[in-house]
């Protein structure tokens, strides 16, 4: 241990770390952060790209609004501003993000990419390198999130393809497709609001629909899905709760399947908390399906030069191809040597006990729960990382 400076700005290769070391500068990076602070536990976030909420800022399609109402999406110890509306804008949680960290003087070290971090069995310590410093501390917190990674699919014949082809993390606006035909593959929420998005410049988009999706109203009876569902859960069982959901969407939305969107034969809160599957909260895409604007197509067999087949035998040229296919969590590729995590990068215990592993190990934003599961984890973490540093604290003044 010796070879490592403490912390003091020094630009030395080896940095010796007094409180945890967290990874990533997300909402769940910064939320732990404030809610160790507040514990009087210091941290040191590195983040990858050079700002905060990067994900946010910088992979997201303009028109993006939160999904859920703004009082499940905020992070601990500071709520959103009173005047902002119960959906907020991609643009208002940024700022509400960038007004967090400012809050709780949080001053990530940007453009530090992990390339590993290891626990040394021998010193009992976690060892974080970047590309320019080694970062030494006893705890790390895991804080890249389910969402780190685009994800692409191998696709048959997508090479071949000689128009544009994108993953939604780089779409931002229809306004780039205007008159264009457009093939969105994925029918989750990205898929849904892109294709929603691109009706609105006048764009043709036919959006492929490979697996079942359950579709709720945003909305039930003016109050928010969520909502409703979270008071339910309270009395009724889950199975009960699901049946109702799927009553109220049938009556509000009609029974999708004739659009082609058949549901599963699992309920929609079971299936994610089974799998993490989101339901699809409809903002509009619905209405444009219904009327033909979306076309819902089933699965794609190959892409073509100009074009693309589809499995019930159909084939169809267009513009471009944009692809709704979600993120992938990046763990794997960097945390060595640790079993608290699944091929996949999520912790193999479920919420609400995946918060914890080994050693000093730490996640954070991995709950399958959106902010609400990040801020549980986050006061969990900086709760058990507070009673550790206290006794640490008392045994060095001794």
């Amino acid at each position: 241990m010796g070879s490592c400076k403490e912390e003091d700005g020094d630009q030395s290769n080896c940095l010796w770390i007094h409180g945890p070391v967290i990874v990533g500068a997300g909402p769940s990076g910064l939320a732990v952060s404030a809610c160790l602070k507040e514990n009087g536990v210091a941290s040191v976030i590195l983040e990858r790209s050079d700002c905060i909420a990067s994900l946010w800022q910088q992979k997201t399609y303009d028109r993006l609004k939160l999904h859920l109402p703004k009082q499940f999406c905020e992070l601990p110890l500071l709520g959103f501003p009173e005047n902002f509306p119960k959906y907020p804008t991609k643009h208002q949680f940024i700022s509400y993000m960038q007004s967090y960290a400012g809050h709780f003087s949080i001053e990530p070290k940007f453009k530090q990419a992990v390339q590993s971090a290891e626990f040394d069995r021998v010193c009992g310590v976690w060892r974080v390198q970047t590309q320019d410093c080694e970062y030494v501390s006893r705890w790390i917190i895991v804080a890249t999130g389910e969402n780190a990674e685009p994800f692409i699919p191998a696709i048959p014949g997508i090479e071949k393809f000689q128009g544009p082809v994108m993953h939604t993390s780089l779409y931002k606006s229809g306004s780039e497709f205007q008159e264009q035909r457009v093939l969105v593959i994925g029918c989750g929420n990205s898929g849904m609001e892109v294709s929603f998005d691109l009706c609105r410049h006048n764009a043709t988009p036919h959006m492929v629909v490979r697996n079942t999706i359950h579709i709720l109203p945003r909305e039930m009876f003016g109050i928010s899905t969520f909502s409703v569902t979270m008071a339910l859960l309270k009395w009724l069982p889950l199975s009960l709760v699901d049946k109702f959901l799927l009553m109220v969407a049938n009556f509000t939305l009609g029974k999708t399947e004739r659009l082609g969107l058949k549901r599963p034969k699992t309920g929609p809160i079971e299936l994610k908390n089974a799998t993490g599957k989101t339901p699809v909260l409809d903002v509009g895409a619905l209405s444009q399906i219904k009327a033909g604007k979306i076309k819902v197509m089933e699965g794609v067999r190959e892409i073509t030069k100009n074009g693309a087949k589809f499995v019930d035998g159909q084939e169809r040229e267009f513009d471009s191809i944009i692809l709704a296919t979600g993120y992938n969590s990046n763990v794997p590729t960097w945390l060595k040597s640790c079993d608290f995590f699944t091929k996949d990068g999520m912790p193999k215990t479920a919420f609400p006990n995946g918060w914890k592993g080994d050693n000093g190990l730490y996640s954070v934003g991995f709950t399958r729960r959106g902010l609400l599961g990040t801020a549980s984890d986050a006061v969990e973490i900086a709760r058990d990382i507070a009673d550790q540093w206290r006794v640490i604290k008392e045994c060095n003044e001794q």
